[in-house]
């Protein structure tokens, strides 16, 4: 792997508008991060892909959008008040903050050299206050993952939907954790969204289903082009596991920096409704009308991280490669997750008749895909753009196409370029882009 990749992955999404520094003109907030023009296309096509997936596909699965803010009892019943913490440890020199697990000795700070205080526990909470008075009876949380916000609506489920197990629920959305070391650019953030899905199955049927989703959200990515060798499933050890949990795979990604997780299945038992039940005073439990029982189901959890997966595909599409002695970078994402799928170039900017064509083209092709119109530096210079970017294919103007109605459509992967009467544009685009 190219030592440089990382840096050269955050130099494209600065360059062409993945993913800025936020609050940059102010020098920026640390490990905080917007999503540009382009960026905001890909992490959206990312997560239409996976709701089409798991809800559109699916007959025993329902969306859900949970509030952020939740009563702060949701909080205390599933454990995250008093257990939701990471031991740290600050230098006494130059008062930084570190992650007691990362430290390779415990003593010395690995910035400056200075004596460390001993482990201290930190909520990784974010703790804030509703309403006008700042006190205790008004204290309010950030929520940490989206999966409570599932579990609480088991009932309403239950009631609006009467499903049959096994179902689940699935949910897209923002999670908020105030961790002392994030880094590797998006990968770990305080501020981040999940794809998650909570499945309810019967226990008996536990196992079978974990091994089932571990597979199915492995070959999920494979399916939007990330290459086999990049990927693996880790199961975790006993000592890895959360007091829930029966059992626990990692799919993780080969980044520059290592492998990471990019998503974790997770048996977690029947642990979260009945700790929710224990808290109001009222079951939350299944009845199976068939073996005339109740019972609390057990909860297979899949959940990934859209911003880490964005950073897995822009890797995993990067591309470098020699034509005609320069560099060409070409982003090859999968046709479903590409921020733009045509860019219409007229060859002459200075050709009114041209530029009309061009746009009335673009307007044209708007209709049916994402497209985008651009005159602003020479054609070779323009295809280089968006290849930069993933376009798919590129359409060019010509004078030529004055007198035959022909344009150019060059194909991003392959460069190869075939002459398309435009009465046909679109049903060859078509044939391209829509599956």
């Amino acid at each position: 792997m190219d030592d440089n990749l990382m840096d050269k992955i955050v130099s494209l999404c600065k360059r062409r508008g993945f993913i800025f520094q936020s609050s940059d003109i102010y020098g920026g907030l640390s490990n905080t991060w917007d999503y540009g023009p382009y960026g905001v296309e890909l992490k959206n096509n990312l997560k239409r892909c996976w709701w089409k997936s798991v809800v559109y596909e699916r007959d025993d699965i329902f969306g859900l959008d949970a509030a952020i803010l939740m009563h702060p009892k949701v909080w205390e019943a599933s454990g995250h008040v008093q257990n939701f913490f990471d031991l740290k440890s600050d230098c006494k020199s130059c008062k930084k903050r570190f992650k007691t697990a990362d430290l390779k000795d415990a003593k010395k700070c690995p910035e400056c050299g200075g004596e460390l205080t001993g482990s201290r526990p930190f909520n990784l909470m974010f703790k804030t206050y509703q309403g006008p008075v700042e006190d205790a009876t008004n204290v309010i949380y950030l929520r940490p993952e989206t999966a409570q916000g599932m579990f609480v609506n088991f009932l309403n489920i239950l009631d609006s939907k009467h499903p049959k197990l096994p179902f689940g629920m699935a949910q897209i959305g923002k999670a908020f954790r105030n961790e002392i070391t994030p880094g590797n650019f998006t990968f770990r953030t305080r501020e981040f969204e999940q794809m998650e899905i909570e499945y309810f199955v019967k226990p008996a049927e536990a196992d079978k289903f974990y091994e089932l989703w571990v597979n199915e959200r492995f070959d999920w990515y494979l399916k939007l082009g990330i290459k086999k060798e990049g990927l693996r499933r880790r199961p975790h050890g006993k000592e890895e596991l959360a007091h829930y949990a029966k059992s626990c795979t990692d799919i993780e990604y080969n980044f520059p920096f290592g492998w990471s997780e990019l998503e974790g299945i997770a048996n977690r038992t029947d642990f979260d409704l009945k700790q929710h039940a224990q808290a109001i005073g009222r079951d939350l439990v299944y009845f199976d009308d068939v073996a005339k029982e109740k019972f609390y189901p057990y909860i297979i959890e899949p959940s990934g991280g859209v911003d880490r997966s964005v950073l897995a595909f822009l890797v995993n599409a990067y591309h470098e490669e020699k034509v005609k002695e320069e560099t060409r970078v070409v982003l090859k994402l999968h046709p479903a997750l590409a921020p733009i799928k045509v860019a219409v170039l007229p060859l002459l900017k200075n050709r009114p008749q041209l530029v009309e064509l061009a746009r009335k083209i673009a307007q044209d092709l708007k209709k049916s895909f994402v497209t985008v119109y651009d005159d602003t530096a020479a054609i070779g210079k323009l295809y280089r753009r968006q290849d930069e970017v993933g376009t798919l294919y590129c359409v060019t103007i010509d004078v030529q196409s004055l007198e035959d109605n022909q344009v150019t459509v060059r194909d991003r992967d392959t460069m190869k370029q075939d002459r398309i009467p435009l009465d046909r544009l679109k049903e060859y685009l078509e044939t391209r882009l829509i599956n």
